[in-house]
């Protein structure tokens, strides 16, 4: 009866964790794509209240470029992870770029959408030369995604050849 229980509890524990991994990332694409989205329509910085001048020392005369960049690498592209994680699905391309081949794909990106997004403050830190409590929250929404999907019996979840 105990082991019933036991092995109930690990499987509760790991669907919460799986879902948890989940939301973070569909968390991370929703405001990347309301973010990036705004930028490319509105280039000047406009409806975000962003003046252009937090550019003058970056190599951008406009939002457009971080925009896209924002809207694609951080919007889309965890969201596309978040359903690979959901669906467990075989991705021939998406295969040929995971590098830990002992790993579904899903995973592997799901740790690449985390250092994107913690890269990405980074560099729009550095660029702006400031630092804004979205920032900070940004890099801790990366920070949780790596420990999520670092946590083992996810790891294990997502190991090739795992049930």
């Amino acid at each position: 009866m105990i082991g019933v229980i036991q092995g109930e509890s690990i499987r509760v524990h790991l669907c919460s964790m799986r879902a948890l991994l989940i939301t973070l990332l569909v968390f991370l694409g929703i405001g990347a794509i309301a973010g990036g989205g705004l930028l490319i329509l509105a280039p000047d910085g406009a409806l975000l209240g962003m003046p252009l001048s937090v550019l003058e020392k970056s190599p951008f005369t406009n939002f457009r470029v971080p925009g896209i960049i924002l809207f694609l690498v951080l919007g889309l592209f965890p969201l596309i992870v978040a359903i690979g994680l959901l669906k467990k699905k075989h991705a021939a391309l998406a295969e040929k770029l995971n590098l830990l081949p002992d790993m579904h794909w899903s995973w592997t990106f799901s740790l690449y959408a985390a250092f994107a997004d913690i890269l990405w403050i980074q560099f729009q830190m550095q660029l702006i030369q400031s630092v804004s409590w979205l920032h900070t929250s940004y890099v801790f929404l990366g920070l949780a995604i790596l420990i999520t999907a670092l946590m083992p019996q996810v790891r294990n979840f997502y190991r090739k050849n795992a049930p």
